[in-house]
């Protein structure tokens, strides 16, 4: 039993801890618990807990679907809502098969095999995501509209307002999970918030926001309101995205960093950005999963161009450029470590282990290549006109599920990366959702047309 192992055991007698959560994310980015008591624990270090794989989506089909949850001890932290009383505590498990090796459908360990990659060639890829999501007024009725809980606009103070009240509150429950928060603020639309965590490598991150949105659906509970994570809940306001600022370090230095060159990017930092921009269209099924995605990143394009909406439609990159893909932000003096870019498709409700995994192997891929970054895109490329954008160069991304979806299915680096079973059942399952909503009958449709035909 190695040291850290033996501080959780000593911690759960400590604090009278009687029940610890094993947790694990499905393919597509739901979390999964199984509840056991600390007489349990020492045999789940060393064995693993089993479980039926097939009756979790995308793990396994029936004839073999015995799966094991084997907890990582270094995850171990004490659940701070009240709810759990008497005590209890959580950890990330890595899911493995009865023969003890890795399960290729855990998104957990598709993002291990991407790290290991890039530690391979000498780096480490840390993360910075800015993770926005509403606040409702309860929650909302089947074929009922959602209700904001405020009608604040970006960075609003108003004193005693639910939104600050709630921030706050989340706050302190991540901080005493271990999740270091940086910022956090009102966002542009009515009940919509911001909160920012600290810089962390990727897997580490990656677990941090399947806690942090548990934390936030537990907080908004205990106060009576409802938090949501959906894209793009409101026609007439933007959507939540989750921008993700990323940089890769050798040791503890900053590869994306060169004094003197543009922007202070060293040649790693140009090829990296230029693999996220080749790689882009292929990637978005995953960073943006759901169809209502496609109502966030194009919806807002056309509806709120040139009045605050941020998501980014067009494959390019700028610096301080906000409707870019990719936005090198401003560089610091005398700060090399600073030095990253940020990728700004990514929904707040993606798959975090499988979308950091392809994002990073995109930009490895620019790095092995040798791709060179295309000019930069200095204007607002919303207020471009399409022949403006076709001879910069600028394309699109996927418009709709389905487009994302036919893409990915022909990429190489998309396939490797999440691996064969991951790979299809995903394929699989959005080609069904993208089927289920084709034919249905849509609010719009009838406002529209049963009147007039």
């Amino acid at each position: 039993m190695d040291r850290q192992q033996e501080f959780v055991l000593r911690t759960l007698e400590e604090r009278d801890i009687r029940f610890i959560r094993l947790w694990f994310t499905d393919v597509l980015g739901f979390l999964k618990s199984v509840a056991i008591a600390p007489a349990e624990l020492e045999g789940a270090f060393s064995e693993g807990i089993g479980f039926d794989g097939s009756a979790v989506e995308g793990f396994s089909r029936v004839y073999e679907s015995d799966m094991l949850a084997k907890p990582d001890p270094s995850t171990f932290q004490i659940l701070p809502w009240r709810s759990e009383n008497p005590g209890a505590a959580r950890m990330f498990c890595d899911i493995l098969l009865p023969n003890g090796s890795p399960s290729h459908a855990d998104p957990r360990w598709v993002l291990k095999r991407a790290l290991a990659k890039a530690a391979d060639m000498g780096f480490t890829f840390y993360t910075h995501p800015e993770i926005e999501f509403f606040l409702l007024r309860g929650r909302p009725e089947k074929g009922g509209l959602p209700e904001p809980i405020d009608d604040g606009g970006y960075f609003d103070h108003t004193p005693h307002s639910a939104g600050h009240d709630f921030r706050r509150q989340a706050i302190m429950m991540l901080e005493s999970m271990g999740i270091s928060v940086e910022y956090s603020h009102h966002e542009g639309a009515p009940g919509q918030q911001e909160i920012d965590l600290r810089y962390a490598d990727a897997l580490t991150t990656a677990d941090n926001i399947m806690t942090f949105r548990l934390v936030m659906k537990e907080v908004a509970l205990e106060q009576g309101i409802w938090a949501s994570f959906m894209p793009k809940p409101f026609t007439r306001y933007p959507g939540s995205g989750m921008h993700t600022h990323m940089s890769l370090f050798e040791g503890d230095r900053n590869a994306f960093h060169e004094a003197g060159a543009a922007y202070q990017l060293s040649k790693t930092a140009r090829s990296f950005i230029a693999g996220l921009l080749r790689h882009a269209a292929e990637i978005t099924a995953v960073c943006n999963q759901w169809i209502n995605s496609y109502k966030r990143l194009w919806g807002g394009a056309e509806a709120i161009a040139g009045a605050g909406g941020e998501a980014p439609s067009y494959i390019c990159w700028g610096h301080n450029n906000r409707s870019a893909l990719v936005r090198v932000p401003m560089y610091k003096p005398h700060k090399g470590a600073s030095t990253r870019v940020e990728f700004r498709s990514l929904d707040s409700s993606c798959n975090p282990y499988l979308a950091f995994a392809l994002i990073l192997a995109a930009g490895l891929k620019g790095i092995e290549e040798g791709y060179e970054m295309p000019p930069e895109a200095e204007d607002d490329v919303w207020a471009l006109t399409s022949r403006e954008r076709r001879a910069l160069g600028i394309q699109p991304l996927p418009q709709s599920l389905d487009e994302a979806i036919s893409t990915m299915e022909h990429s190489e680096m998309v396939a490797e990366t999440l691996g064969e079973h991951v790979f299809d059942y995903f394929l699989r399952n959005k080609r069904a959702e993208w089927r289920e909503y084709r034919r249905r009958v849509t609010q719009f449709e009838l406002d529209r047309y049963l009147p007039v035909l």
